[in-house]
């Protein structure tokens, strides 16, 4: 494995792939460069002697300014570097992207649930959502007694454990000796119960803080998503709980329903508390007409579907500085694959585009996307600069302690998840998906809120990189999650469904990884493979709340 990593031909820094000493004497080919500072694996370092004021330049692209002198062979750290990009530059034509090879996936199929609009699902799933907060309660309580019975619990070793606790302290053990004492419950763990309808992946309680106190364009939004997840391929039917005086109103939700599928085929069920009049009278009404609807929801089958099916989005969380040159780049591979063979790919998360808008712009299909794109971003830009932030405040303190100094070289390294393929539409959030090809989804970088979003939008798939660690999954879509460094993938093993590091220690070559990727992806659409997002429960729901409390 080489100890680093020049990733542009234009670039004046280098990436560490593993930690390199200071004075040791790094080999650049054309010269060579003596370390003025330790660089832990994933920071850069400087290849030429840098002025004050001068550019640093990664990916081609400009991620930051150097505030100070620096020689060559110095670290760039927050202290010495601060973001800066290209600035934008307007559309022009003549972009022409190389389609990868598809000869081994062109006759290929997944095992999907087919609906009556054309989608295709990856899973079969019945979701239970509440217009507004204050059924928030409820839903668990609906969630408690059907996951239970119908048997999609799947936390049985913990009732476990906490069993053999009560157990062990009714025999006499006190506080103190319970919490160091040791467990031995392998050959004990119950085994999962199966569920009890076969055809239905589960049942998903989505749970969120908004519906009221806020703005009109909130109650739309939130309409708008919950729409998309009714709508959702792998939605088999859905039921709704209403209080009944909020914003979010029945009447609303309908009204984005029909504009997504005026003659939608699924069963939803609308429940609303005032009206029903007691608390109980809703849950028994919810169980009672939510049963006998899963009851034909099961009927769905899985049958051979193209792969032209598939809608993936792409998403980052927890990065680090080999994010953009190990499992963003073979995200990208997957991307490109599935736009080649017809199908869609969506990237979101516009605070890490700051700085590569350019490159977008160039790629998109025509001036009136690239004009969309810029007006969604600056648009961004404005609203964060209007409560005191910016669009460069986005990395975190574990982004910069991996490597990611600038939100410039966090966001040059996110859109390699995008490929290389043409842009063919931007959407504003929520967002709906209908071309095919690679869409862009204004979301925030917030990764659960990205990810509802992606998932309201018509994904049925989500591949999502990770360089830190980061358990997140959606409800409704199977969210594949791909560590950066084979250390992470040892280390958070239950998490992590594969391992690009592959690519840095060069064990495998970037088109190979992708291929590799794409076959998961078959295999987890096809139900053949559970993520470990969704072996795990992960089913986090985030609306992004864009308006102010009211």
């Amino acid at each position: 494995m080489k100890d680093h990593l020049i990733i542009h031909p234009k670039d004046n820094l280098g990436v560490a792939l593993k930690d390199l000493a200071k004075g040791q004497l790094v080999d650049l080919s054309t010269t060579k460069v003596i370390l003025q500072d330790p660089i832990k694996a994933k920071h850069k370092f400087t290849l030429t002697d840098l002025e004050e004021g001068s550019s640093v330049i990664q990916y081609g692209v400009s991620v930051g300014k150097i505030n100070q002198s620096l020689k060559a062979g110095s670290c760039i750290t927050t202290g010495n570097t601060v973001h800066q990009t290209d600035g934008i530059r307007k559309w022009r034509p003549g972009y022409e992207w190389t389609k990868p090879n598809i000869e081994r996936f062109k006759q290929r199929t997944f095992m999907g649930y087919p609906r009556s609009n054309g989608q295709v699902g990856t899973a079969n799933h019945w979701i239970v959502i509440p217009l507004v907060f204050c059924e928030n309660q409820n839903l668990l309580t609906l969630r408690e007694v059907f996951l239970k019975e119908l048997g999609y619990c799947d936390h049985l070793h913990y009732q476990n454990q906490l069993r053999h606790l009560m157990q062990l302290h009714q025999q006499g053990c006190d506080a103190d000796a319970l919490s160091h004492h040791p467990l031995n419950l392998n050959d004990s763990t119950p085994k999962k119960i199966k569920p009890y309808f076969e055809n239905i992946s589960g049942i998903k309680f989505l749970t969120h803080s908004l519906g009221c106190g806020g703005t009109e364009t909130d109650a739309i939004a939130l309409c708008k998503l919950l729409a998309g997840y009714i709508h959702h391929p792998n939605t088999a039917g859905a039921t709704i709980l209403s209080l009944g005086c909020q914003k979010a109103q029945i009447s609303l939700l309908q009204e984005q329903m029909n504009q997504l599928t005026p003659a939608l085929d699924k069963t939803v069920i609308i429940l609303e508390q005032q009206n029903l009049g007691s608390e109980q009278a809703l849950i028994e009404k919810a169980i009672q007409q939510t049963f006998a609807a899963m009851i034909k929801a099961n009927e769905a089958k899985r049958v051979p579907s193209t792969l032209d099916k598939l809608v993936i989005g792409v998403e980052c969380g927890g990065s680090d500085g080999f994010s953009g040159i190990s499992a963003n780049p073979c995200i990208g591979q997957v991307s490109d694959l599935i736009c080649s063979l017809g199908g869609c790919a969506v990237l979101s998360e516009f605070p890490e585009l700051c700085g590569v808008e350019n490159e977008l712009i160039y790629r998109c299909e025509n001036e009136t996307i690239a004009n969309s794109f810029i007006d969604l971003m600056q648009r961004y830009e404005t609203k964060a600069m209007a409560s005191g932030s910016s669009l460069s405040s986005n990395p975190s303190p574990g982004n910069i302690k991996d490597g990611l100094i600038t939100d410039a070289i966090k966001s040059a390294g996110a859109a390699k998840k995008g490929g290389t393929s043409t842009i063919v539409d931007v959407q504003d959030y929520p967002g709906h998906i209908t071309k095919a090809g690679l869409n862009l989804l204004c979301t925030p970088g917030n990764d659960v809120e990205s990810t509802t979003a992606l998932a309201g939008a018509g994904c049925n798939l989500i591949l999502f990189s990770t360089g830190l660690g980061t358990p997140t999954g959606n409800p409704l879509t199977p969210v594949i999650k791909i560590s950066t460094n084979s250390q992470l993938a040892q280390k958070m093993s239950d998490v992590i469904d594969y391992n690009a590091g592959k690519i840095l220690s060069e064990d495998v070559d970037l088109i190979q990884a992708g291929e590799e990727l794409f076959e998961l992806c078959i295999k987890v659409a096809s139900g053949q493979i559970k993520t470990k997002a969704e072996l795990l429960g992960q089913d986090d729901f985030i609306p992004w709340k864009r308006g102010v409390s009211l």
